[in-house]
């Protein structure tokens, strides 16, 4: 009876099918069966394949269809390779005895998860080649070859693969199959060079001599690698098409042979790849280290020299502290805006990498943060505010103490011209010897005095009231001011009391007198009036101005053409005040009365009046003069306000629009990452060729500087407002850019197509409310169950956890995109990178100094000895090295 492990489908063929580790193949028929050079080429190397194994009981197969029939040794091969026990044998020699073991044999077989298909025992026992071969097949392809995976393929195709990789430098090989590639034996010997090159010296190796490369290959692979000679070179160069079964079989033996050193090779790789991300972590860290040295010390140097409000003591030397100030905004701070912005940009990037990297977040040195960086930053700012905002006004003030200071010593010395004289008048006592009309005279004259000196009262109280503003303004000069302040003062004072002393006198003997020349005395009163208002109309006149707007100047204007309407009414007085003095001439005239000298009641003659209302009439069109220029000048700064805000008034917008752009573009989920950063690329570009515009800007805000124009009522941004928001524009086109390269890094470190990218983009924009690139904890917890996440409220405290360390209250694009691929992400961890490490020091706790530079590069090798601690221990090696604790360290944790 034949027993059948199972029958699914009936092939011509003992090729089994197993859907674990090998497919069918389509060239295997039972009835054409191999040629009779593939069935020798099986026989031969199956044979020395079933020997390999079973020396190590101490026996081996002469035929292999004879030396199996009974089972026994069929029994033991299995035992051999699989290291377990199968059940015990039955001792019998008769034929059931014999299909019993086979089926013992066969049934262990199947346990391992292989369909038998068509192969019975009864065939086995009868010697049947076809059916012997299938089944050695199966066992070697169970227990040799179905282990082989190279990056997931399949057996046959890993085996393949890694043939094609061993052999890929050598020259004249060309692996594409187990057949006609191997012909030539250029193969087998590339893959023993390839792990041991001190066996065959390729290079003396002709393509045109297969058997002399096949015959090197097996016996230098027996002599040395302990894989039997399973093949004939002779066999193999006649056959058109060897055997794909005999030839699997045989460089499986390689491939076994060379396992540890692949493993080996692959630890050393791995340890490799994640030293060198820890050294680029830690040259991009050094970097931001210095970089953040530089620029927080060159804010610390900045600061004391912007909070220095010593102010100097002239307008020039403020004006160049101004030009100075104007040079640090143009030229001095700029790189360092630009050294700020490219200082974030690096610490997010190498956050990122240390993220996809599994390691610890970079935590600057203290005080480095990008935080206090920007503190920092905002701090040079507030006091680059406060110190133009001085600046201003320091000049202000500078200028309009040189204005009061030219007026106090304008109005002082036509005060001091007055005054000159006066008290050596007031302290004369002529009158005791005078006449009559000498008294009288005197009389008259000393109460035209007395309305002369209450005139100049008002003058006094604006010295004085000038002398105060300018102590008040802190002006440099206070002290001579307030010296001769003060001597104006004191002598006003005392002139006060002579006046007094002086008409006290002249009263008590005003009753001796009789009359006084009326037209005299009336000449004096009016004439001495008319004089001051002459005096005053030439001060005003020639009065020093000061004005910032048109509409100032103009109210002068106005207040010049009321002064000139009231010329003629003055002139009038002027035609009275001389008809009194002819009418003393017509009176002297008529009555032969001889005038002797002048009006014994006044200083001042006709001619005075005449000659001072002349000055008048001369000054009235050089005032006319000086207002036109003034007015020319304030049309010229009104100018340069119109032209100032015209262009704010663009720029202002224009930077407002990009902002806005530069936002729809990171938000917008057409096409790739690659071309959202063309998009942004070519908006930076656009952004700096406009720099010219906000350096002709700067122009004008210097020319209205220079002009000490202080307001503009045209536009509502100002230069400041124009500078902060370029510097946003291009720190956001910055940011912008560097965010969207972090996702490409991200996409391509956690194998994100870009397809998830857009789908995560699609829901992450749906539930950005407020279109600002970031969610509220429940606009995220909606998006998250919309893509099916099931939340309770310990699973989403958890995962905000993960996506707002910082407690921030919201959630970014860039923190949604790692919590989504943080799961399935593969990455080194550090369990891996110690058994790595395990794996080159051969199964050791420690590793040697030796090791590491013989396994790994040169620079790598030299990482490692560099930052390994002595490994402590009872009979180690010397030079041994902890790469536990190493391992450990490199992805921030405590030893394991």
């Amino acid at each position: 009876m034949t027993t059948v492990i199972e029958t699914q489908v009936q092939y011509n063929t003992y090729m089994m099918s197993t859907e674990d580790y090998m497919t069918q193949e389509d060239d295997w028929d039972r009835d054409l069966l191999l040629d009779p050079a593939w069935e020798k080429q099986q026989r031969k190397t199956f044979t020395a394949w079933c020997n390999s194994h079973l020396r190590k009981a101490g026996t081996q197969i002469e035929n292999i269809e004879e030396d199996f029939r009974n089972g026994l040794k069929l029994m033991l091969l299995l035992e051999v390779i699989s290291g377990e026990r199968l059940p015990k044998p039955d001792k019998g020699k008769m034929r059931f005895h014999k299909i019993a073991n086979v089926n013992k044999a066969l049934d262990y077989i199947s346990s391992k998860g292989v369909k038998l298909v068509s192969i019975g025992a009864e065939e086995i026992v009868d010697g049947n080649l076809k059916m012997t071969l299938g089944m050695i097949w199966t066992i070697i392809l169970r227990f040799a070859i179905q282990d082989i995976s190279v990056e997931e393929t399949s057996a046959k195709e890993g085996l393949l693969l890694w043939c094609q990789r061993k052999t890929a430098p050598y020259r004249n090989v060309n692996v594409q199959n187990f057949h006609i590639s191997w012909k030539d034996g250029l193969a087998l010997c590339a893959l023993i060079h390839r792990h041991r090159p001190d066996l065959i010296d390729y290079s003396k190796l002709r393509k045109d001599d297969p058997i002399g490369n096949l015959n090197t290959a097996f016996e230098v692979a027996e002599k040395y690698l302990d894989i039997p000679k399973m093949l004939d070179a002779e066999d193999i160069v006649n056959t058109p098409k060897p055997d794909e079964k005999a030839i699997m079989t045989y460089v499986s033996c390689f491939y076994h042979a060379f396992a540890g050193a692949e493993q080996a090779e692959t630890a050393a790789n791995r340890i490799c790849k994640v030293l060198a991300v820890n050294q680029e972590n830690e040259r991009l860290m050094e970097e931001y280290e210095k970089l953040a040295s530089e620029l927080l010390e060159w804010i610390r140097r900045t600061i004391p020299w912007l909070e220095n409000r010593v102010a100097e003591q002239t307008m020039r030397a403020m004006q160049q502290k101004l030009e100075d100030f104007r040079d640090y905004r143009r030229v001095h701070k700029p790189p360092r805006v630009q050294e700020k912005c490219q200082l974030e940009i690096n610490f997010n990037t190498l956050q990122t990498k240390l993220r996809l990297s599994n390691r610890p977040a970079f935590m600057p040195s203290e005080g480095k943060m990008v935080s206090d960086i920007a503190n920092a930053w905002k701090g040079l700012e507030q006091v680059e505010k406060g110190y133009e905002e001085w600046l201003l006004t320091e000049i202000r003030r500078l200028e309009r103490l040189d204005h009061l200071a030219e007026k106090f010593k304008q109005k002082c010395s036509l005060h001091e011209s007055w005054t000159a004289g006066k008290e050596q008048l007031l302290s004369q006592k002529d009158y005791e010897t005078a006449s009559l009309m000498e008294i009288r005279a005197l009389m008259r004259k000393h109460e035209a005095f007395e309305s002369d000196l209450a005139a100049h009262q008002d003058r006094v109280e604006q010295i004085a009231a000038i002398a105060q503003e300018l102590n008040e303004l802190d002006y440099h000069d206070a002290a001579s001011v307030n010296t001769r302040c003060q001597g104006i003062c004191d002598q006003w004072d005392n002139l006060g009391t002579l006046t007094q002393k002086r008409r006290d006198a002249l009263e008590r003997v005003e009753k001796l007198w009789e009359t006084i020349d009326q037209l005299y005395l009336e000449f004096a009163k009016r004439a001495a009036p008319f004089n001051n208002w002459m005096d005053g109309a030439m001060e005003d006149l020639q009065d020093m101005f000061i004005v910032h707007s048109i509409e100032e100047i103009q109210s002068l204007i106005t207040a010049h053409d009321q002064y000139k309407a009231t010329l003629p009414e003055a002139d009038k007085e002027r035609i009275a005040i001389m008809g009194i003095q002819n009418e003393i001439t017509k009176i002297a005239q008529t009555y032969g009365i001889k005038l002797v000298g002048v009006n014994p009641y006044t200083v001042l003659s006709p001619q005075d009046i005449t000659n001072k209302w002349e000055a008048v009439k001369q000054l009235v069109p050089l005032r006319d003069q000086m207002l036109q220029e003034e007015v020319a000048r304030q049309q010229a700064n009104e100018r340069l306000r119109r032209s100032f805000a015209a262009q704010a008034n663009i720029i202002g917008p224009w930077i407002q629009t990009k902002m806005e752009e530069i936002g729809h573009v990171s938000v917008d989920i057409t096409g790739s990452l690659e071309e959202q950063m063309n998009n942004l690329k070519q908006y930076e570009q656009n952004i700096i060729n406009y720099k010219s515009n906000i350096d002709k800007q700067e122009g004008d805000h210097q020319l209205i500087q220079e002009a000490l124009i202080f307001d503009n009522k045209h536009t509502n941004y100002t230069m400041e407002h124009v500078r902060v928001g370029w510097e946003q524009l291009l720190t956001t086109i910055a940011r912008t850019i560097n965010e969207v390269e972090n996702q490409i890094l991200t996409r391509d470190a956690k194998g994100i197509s870009q397809e998830q990218l857009n789908e995560f983009r699609a829901s992450f924009n749906h539930f950005d409310r407020k279109r600002n690139g970031m969610m509220d904890p429940d606009d995220f917890r909606a998006c998250l169950i919309s893509m099916g996440y099931d939340l309770g409220e310990v699973e989403f405290a958890r995962i905000m956890t993960l996506v707002d360390p910082n407690n921030t209250g919201v959630v970014t694009f860039q923190a949604f995109i790692d919590f989504m691929t943080r799961e399935t992400a593969e990455t080194d961890t550090a369990e891996q990178v110690m058994a790595s490490f395990k794996i080159l020091a051969s199964d050791k706790p420690y590793i040697t100094v030796e090791e590491l530079r013989r396994e790994l590069p040169p620079e790598q090798a030299e990482y490692c000895i560099s930052r390994m601690t002595k490994y402590i221990g009872p009979e180690v090696a010397l030079g041994a090295l902890d790469y536990i604790s190493f391992s450990s360290a490199l992805y921030g944790e405590s030893d394991l």
